[in-house]
């Protein structure tokens, strides 16, 4: 991989992640302050992603795969993205907003297992190179992090101006990213929806690895519904910016990922991010912002665990134990475990969590981020017991 194409790559991520921190991050906060959301309605949003996330990556996957060019179909989709993340912003229904929401999203989540494919396409070495590039992503939520909460504008509709006008330049610019053809023969009627890999589940300890992600996107679901929101009642002071922490924290330990997980081996790397996730959601529930405020940053930090050790990880691990034929189908069936079915199971449970402990719209945040806490704890049990995989990635 040249030194142009790895700019290409990186300059790719850090626009894909920069466009989904810009709204993202701040939404719930958007949607109490100018749609009066209650605790559900803003998880509907949520799980609009995750919904989404179920359906779209498997059909976009196999036509990367089979019919046309992974980076094409990139651009078509950040392009009809753009125009939903406006239309969002014109109405103050909270049905019709999580419509719009749903339907970006259904244009948007199939890009990651994409971006993810046409990067590990031009490398030789994704265990090596795959870590540098994806970094950038991070350092695209970083700075999206950072710009949002810099302006103060977490609860206007610029989030979503923002988010926009990036995926316009991405859309654009993904038709001149290097040239990813489908590579696999012409598809029957049970592969269009990506049947072909649900073969890595006869490999015991990777259904084990998946069931695990499902379960793990439980708890992942409250910190994603619910973070800024806590983070901004607690009486954190630009919360939206103090968050990008946790992705500085993300950018450091990815790189270190090659080092480690030739060390200590993928199950270890997956044990120690779920660990991560157990003791963030202790800190937040006991964090507050006078003496207890390091606990919160603490929490915020821990991210660069729970994302990297067990996220980035599992798609390498993915990439690793798929055919060249089913890569594309692959990354979506990963995407599909964790941004999919485990976050409509989490978005519906923090939810009515989230409503179970409100009374007159006062939060009982320590008795909320502790029911993570319990379902962390339970996955990581399971897949230390469970887990047997010992061939390296």
């Amino acid at each position: 991989m040249n030194n142009s194409t790895r700019f290409q790559l990186s300059f790719m991520m850090f626009l894909q992640y920069f466009i989904w921190c810009a709204w993202y991050v701040s939404m719930n906060s958007y949607m109490v302050a100018n749609l009066g959301s209650s605790g559900k309605q803003i998880t509907y949003a949520y799980g609009a992603l995750a919904v989404a996330t179920m359906i779209s990556p498997f059909f976009v996957g196999r036509i990367a795969d089979r019919y046309f060019s992974a980076q094409k179909i990139m651009g078509a989709l950040h392009l009809a993205g753009a125009a939903f993340l406006f239309l969002s912003t014109l109405t103050s229904s909270n049905l019709l907003f999580i419509t719009f929401i749903l339907i970006y999203s259904l244009l948007y989540m199939p890009t990651i297992a994409l971006s993810n494919s046409v990067a590990f396409r031009q490398m030789q070495d994704p265990a090596k190179q795959f870590p540098a590039v994806r970094m950038l992503g991070t350092v695209g939520w970083i700075v999206g992090g950072l710009l949002i909460g810099s302006l103060g504008i977490e609860k206007t509709a610029n989030i979503f101006y923002i988010a926009a006008a990036a995926s316009l330049i991405m859309g654009l610019f993904c038709f001149t990213l290097p040239d990813t053809p489908p590579q696999g023969s012409a598809a029957s009627a049970g592969s269009a929806i990506g049947t072909e890999a649900f073969v890595l589940f006869k490999n015991r300890s990777y259904l084990v690895f998946f069931i695990a992600a499902v379960l793990i996107c439980i708890p992942l679901s409250f910190y994603y519904s619910f973070a800024n929101l806590f983070l901004n009642e607690a009486g954190m002071e630009n919360a939206a910016g103090k968050m990008i922490l946790g992705q500085l924290s993300e950018a450091l330990f990815i790189l270190a990922i090659p080092i480690l997980l030739k060390r200590l081996g993928v199950k270890k790397m997956l044990i120690l991010g779920m660990i991560a996730w157990v003791l963030r959601y202790i800190l937040f529930s006991y964090g507050n912002s006078g003496p207890g405020i390091w606990m919160l940053y603490g929490g915020i930090i821990l991210h660069g665990i729970c994302y990297d050790f067990f996220f980035v990880t599992g798609y390498m691990y993915t990439e690793s134990r798929a055919g060249e034929k089913i890569k594309s189908a692959a990354q979506g069936l990963f995407t599909f475990a964790t941004y999919g079915l485990g976050m409509v199971i989490g978005n519906w449970f923090s939810g009515m969590v989230a409503d179970f402990y409100t009374i007159n719209k006062v939060r009982d945040w320590q008795a909320i981020w502790l029911v993570p806490v319990y379902i962390a704890a339970a996955v990581l049990i399971y897949f230390i017991i469970a887990f047997r995989d010992k061939k390296p990635v």
